[in-house]
């Protein structure tokens, strides 16, 4: 099979999908996931296993090579428990992408550039097929930041929205540093956390800031500020939430 893109495509369908066929046009999200084990040939087999319940509409391997295991049009199991905005349960409304890697249980990897080849091709033509909004291009830590990291601090965000494939922020990098680990009065770690919410993250209303949230706040770091995730809040991720809520 082959997208107008130029990507060639496996056929290899899961069994692991919803039955009633879905308009196009509730396609809003594409959640990007790693594989999270040990095999790559393991992880294809799980997708693919009806006692696994678990599923995604494409998967990239290693090589680069991208399987199709869930045509579009159905629903694949690949989000669980999630939100984003009002939104909850994104399968519904999403195209899942599973991009082989260990992960953060059995050595994370950056991930290939074979891979990262074929990803860029998929999400030009799911983008243009699907209107898509960049900012609906979402890792699976950012819909379910409780339970998931991937694809994590090694997948390239910032590449990708060089090319228009995601949103991210024009700030500088250099200049962010200046205001890493400085710390921000409780009144603007309440608005960091009210620009989450504005962003698309399920915020926790307490404001429990070292409990519930640092999940979220480690999430929105594996993002935007990939090299320190340590979960609290400071000054550059401020600016950073900041700049983000007014795009």
């Amino acid at each position: 099979m082959r997208l107008k893109m130029g990507l060639n495509l496996t056929r290899n369908y899961s069994q692991n999908f919803n039955l009633v066929k879905r308009r196009k046009k509730i396609i809003k999200f594409i959640i990007i996931h790693y594989t999270g084990m040990k095999s790559e040939q393991k992880a294809l087999k799980k997708l693919c296993d009806r006692r696994s319940k678990v599923s995604s509409h494409y998967f990239i391997k290693n090589s680069g090579e991208v399987i199709n295991l869930v045509p579009d049009l159905y629903e694949a199991w690949h989000a669980g428990k999630s939100k984003w905005k009002k939104i909850v349960s994104l399968n519904k409304y999403s195209i899942g992408i599973e991009i082989s890697n260990p992960g953060h249980e059995y050595g994370y990897k950056f991930f290939s550039s074979k891979q990262l080849f074929s990803l860029r091709k998929l999400l030009k033509y799911l983008i243009k097929n699907y209107k898509i909004k960049l900012e609906n291009i979402l890792g699976h830590s950012d819909i379910a930041p409780h339970r998931k990291k991937d694809p994590g601090e090694k997948f390239p965000w910032r590449e990708l929205a060089k090319k228009k494939l995601c949103k991210w922020h024009n700030l500088s990098i250099n200049e962010l540093k200046k205001f890493r680990e400085v710390d921000i009065s409780k009144k603007n770690k309440k608005l960091f956390l009210t620009n989450l919410s504005v962003i698309g993250y399920s915020v926790s209303e307490k404001m429990k800031f070292e409990k519930k949230n640092s999940y979220i706040i480690s999430a929105f770091q594996r993002r935007f500020r990939q090299d320190l995730i340590n979960g609290t809040i400071d000054k550059e991720c401020f600016l950073i939430s900041k700049k983000l809520a007014k795009i």
